[in-house]
């Protein structure tokens, strides 16, 4: 492996292990913040750091990327309408009825509808092992949701099906923002779909917000919010368009399996968590069939 490939991987181990901080910490910040709320804060943050850096990156790096057009402007805008305002808005609302480990696996579900999706685009081809892939995880999510205890440990079929949802528009993200990454660069992408999502969610943000008592918030939800929007959308999503610009969209996202026993381990022990024999059951499941779709 050269050191340029050497230095991709390590960028999306660190991306993954930032990923699976975000639910400890998004679980944190909805003590502090009402979800309504924290996702719009989120997107304006990570907009703030990310306009002078496109700026920054423009005049110090004039020839790097091809200047995007007029005409890809609605582009722009349903990436960061979709791959960032809903799936960050469907992933807090779902944090807020339901446990990490669930929470983790529906996330896990990434690579296989980035697959399907990119199939349908002719982005990838289906083959067989990659199908019994789409089977197995798809399975899992049913074994997750049909153990007993679910409800008492606090995930619930809402909340799980709203970080699927989650899940789901972010592979669309990574679909539909490959062939954007590749021709205009991460920040670009980046840049004007946080943009987009800011917008798109300022109704929402203004709303929750207008009665809200802001010296209730604590030290750690502002933290939780604080790394959310610097490190889990700006450094994240800058890491994982400079790497959808280079590989496969399907072997970036299912670079990701490892997120559900990193996060679960990390809830065990800073929230508590317990980890069901669902849980475990629908983990082996869903692991196994991203694990067969990136080898297929």
């Amino acid at each position: 492996m050269n050191s340029a490939r050497l230095r991709l991987y390590g960028l999306l181990g660190l991306m993954t292990l930032i990923w699976s901080i975000n639910y400890i910490a998004a679980k944190i910040g909805i003590r502090s913040f009402p979800p309504l709320l924290f996702a719009p804060l989120r997107s304006v943050i990570a907009s703030a750091v990310l306009v002078p850096l496109y700026f920054w990156a423009g005049q110090r790096y004039p020839h790097h990327a091809t200047p995007w057009k007029r005409e890809e402007t609605p582009v722009m805008l349903a990436l960061g309408i979709f791959g960032i305002a809903l799936n960050q808005l469907f992933f807090i609302l779902g944090m807020a009825r339901t446990t990490v480990a669930h929470a983790s696996l529906m996330i896990a579900t990434t690579p296989v509808q980035v697959l399907i999706l990119a199939r349908l685009r002719g982005q990838e081809q289906l083959s067989g092992r990659k199908m019994l892939g789409v089977l197995t995880a798809f399975g899992g999510i049913a074994a997750l949701n049909v153990s007993p205890g679910r409800a008492e440990q606090g995930a619930t079929l809402l909340g799980d099906l709203l970080v699927f949802l989650a899940s789901f528009t972010f592979a669309l993200y990574t679909v539909a923002g490959r062939e954007m990454a590749q021709q205009h660069g991460s920040i670009t992408v980046n840049t004007f779909g946080f943009l987009a999502a800011s917008v798109a969610l300022a109704p929402v943000g203004l709303w929750s917000g207008w009665n809200f008592d802001w010296t209730l918030p604590t030290w750690g939800g502002w933290t939780s919010l604080a790394f959310m929007a610097l490190a889990g959308s700006v450094l994240s999503y800058l890491i994982f368009n400079y790497a959808l610009a280079r590989i496969p969209a399907s072997r970036v996202a299912s670079l990701s399996y490892s997120q559900p026993l990193i996060a679960t381990a990390i809830s065990v022990a800073a929230l508590g968590e317990p980890v069901t024999w669902g849980v475990v059951t629908g983990g082996v499941l869903v692991l196994s069939g991203v694990w067969l779709v990136g080898r297929g």
